[in-house]
């Protein structure tokens, strides 16, 4: 199994010395690295890690020392039994502790508002709060990327990260579509609307219709999981709500479906700007 240098240490953070380590990669799972200390060196790097999964007792010892650097940086802790490290590794010695990494790497937010000068995109970004379907993510961010988005922005905590299972979704698009990660996704939106986006909320009832409302501009779009929908704290930053007409019986529509709708509306509108705009 080749050594991958992840730190700025000098040392190999795979199979450097002090403990055994590994890197490996699963379908299912994505890819991972285990080892305390190749788990350690991962953690003091800026290298984006989804979620740290230990066995045992972690609350003492060098395991203690892994769960403090994760927790610093803000990234879950998991406790799972010592037979799912095992699988996972096959074989490997795992030492109890595995990090599990995103197929690519995060963007800045700041990186993508920054697109929005490209005229050739849809000035749109969608924030993502509370949406853990892997397959949702998946499908909003290959329609996102299809329609030319600036990018899609998610939460560290209580929401799916980027995964193998997401980029399946994806076909693709998440290696191309930048995704970026926040730890509070109010500020991030306060910090938007600073830059000159108008926030729309997407809620199921009590909106204003999504066609009525101007989405040509520079617009961050807001989405919730199918279940609680969009916080009352993001809803608060909302500069108005929409909802899509539902005629029939069902009262919802999956997250990645009404994303694609908003998205060809935002799409629409922006059409049929440009000709306008070009007779300036």
């Amino acid at each position: 199994m080749a050594a991958t240098e992840i730190s700025g240490s000098g040392q190999d953070a795979v199979t450097g010395q002090g403990g055994a380590g590994g890197r490996h990669t699963a379908e299912a799972a994505g890819e991972f690295i285990y080892g305390r200390h190749a788990v350690a060196e991962l953690l003091k790097s800026d290298h984006p890690v989804n979620k740290l999964l230990v066995a045992g007792d972690y609350r003492q010892g060098r395991l203690r020392e892994i769960v403090g650097l994760a927790r610093q940086r803000r990234i879950i802790v998991q406790a799972v039994p010592e037979q799912r490290l095992s699988v996972m590794c096959q074989g490997g010695v795992h030492q109890g502790v595995v990090a599990c990494l995103p197929p690519v790497a995060y963007t800045a937010w700041q990186d993508i508002a920054g697109r929005v000068a490209d005229s050739h995109r849809l000035p749109m970004i969608l924030v993502l709060d509370g949406v853990s379907d892997p397959r949702n993510l998946g499908a909003i961010i290959r329609t996102a990327e299809a329609v030319g988005a600036l990018g899609v922005i998610i939460a560290s905590r209580r929401a799916c990260p980027l995964s193998a299972a997401v980029a399946k979704a994806s076909a693709g698009a998440v290696t191309v579509l930048p995704v970026a990660r926040v730890a509070n996704l109010v500020q991030t939106v306060k910090e938007l609307k600073r830059r000159g986006f108008w926030v729309a909320g997407a809620v199921v009832a009590g909106g204003q219709d999504y066609d009525a409302a101007d989405l040509g501009g520079p617009t961050v779009l807001v989405l919730g999981d199918e279940q609680q929908g969009i916080s009352r704290l993001l809803a608060g930053q909302c500069d108005y709500l929409l909802s899509l007409p539902l005629s029939g019986r069902v009262q919802s529509l999956n997250v990645s479906v009404a994303a694609g709708i908003f998205l060809y509306e935002a799409m629409r509108q922006r059409r049929r700007q440009k000709p306008a705009d070009n007779q300036a």
